[in-house]
């Protein structure tokens, strides 16, 4: 990746909150991952609670020699450093997220815990979803759909949502509850599908609205997902304006966890 290229992409998360890095794998590792995939997946049970996410699955580097590979997968590594991410920690696992035939679309939600924290209204982003398709992705079989720039700002989306509770887990509408509660998943305006080829790398800010597709197709989409983070300081890259709040942030506060987008969402 060039200068110019690894600028355009972090300039790309900083606007929209995504972005994607084709060929990221080789075709060989490719290969590789997609059958250890298949392996650890086949005696898995995903339970009730994941039916909108599919299979969900943890590993651990220091338990699979190829997620350790992943972790350390150099040309990610490289990419991150041009971008001028490279202050962000290699984490220990990747979990497996797949839709499955003919499994059903994915609600729109974002995944920050943080927005008690000063720190949400980073312009730069904090906490990136680092995930790796195994198959292509198509609208068919149950490709990742964002709302660029909503990790900054705050749209009508935000205030009709669900969230996830104390624990984590995102909220999920009941029997009854997919229709009383259908602008889950719903189209919005300005949505748009993040179609990638196997191999390509999709970085998403974790503030950033997301859902994802019906899988229409009769084969299995697969990703891996790596969750980084950075420490809450300004990176050595920003040379704009920083918000008030992060400049008054209180270091040694404690602040609790939640879901839900505040003052901080402008």
């Amino acid at each position: 990746m060039t200068s110019e290229v690894a600028l355009q992409k972090r300039e790309q998360m900083i606007r929209d909150g995504f972005c994607v890095i084709d060929n990221i794998l080789t075709d060989e590792f490719l290969l590789e991952l997609r059958d250890e995939s298949e392996r650890l997946l086949a005696n898995h049970v995903p339970p009730d609670h994941t039916r909108y996410h599919g299979h969900h699955l943890l590993v651990a580097g220091k338990d699979n020699t190829l997620v350790q590979k992943l972790l350390e997968w150099q040309p990610t590594l490289k990419a991150l450093e041009e971008m001028g991410f490279g202050d962000f920690t290699v984490p220990v696992g990747i979990t497996i997220l797949t839709k499955d035939p003919g499994a059903p679309p994915l609600y729109w939600h974002q995944d920050w815990y943080h927005w008690n924290d000063p720190i949400s209204c980073a312009p730069w982003p904090q906490d990136i979803f680092v995930k790796y398709y195994l198959t292509d992705t198509t609208p068919e079989n149950g490709c990742l759909k964002v709302i660029p720039s909503t990790h900054r700002k705050r749209i009508d989306l935000h205030d009709k949502l669900l969230h996830a509770n104390k624990q984590g887990n995102v909220l999920q509408p009941g029997s009854e509850g997919k229709e009383k509660y259908s602008v889950m998943f719903s189209d919005h305006p300005d949505q748009m599908d993040v179609c990638v080829k196997a191999g390509s790398l999709v970085m998403r800010d974790a503030r950033l609205l997301h859902s994802a597709r019906k899988n229409h197709t009769h084969r299995r989409r697969t990703m891996l997902l790596v969750w980084i983070r950075r420490p809450n300081t300004i990176p050595d890259y920003w040379n704009d304006d920083i918000p008030e709040p992060i400049l008054n942030r209180d270091e040694n506060k404690d602040y609790p966890s939640t879901t839900i987008p505040n003052e901080f969402l402008t």
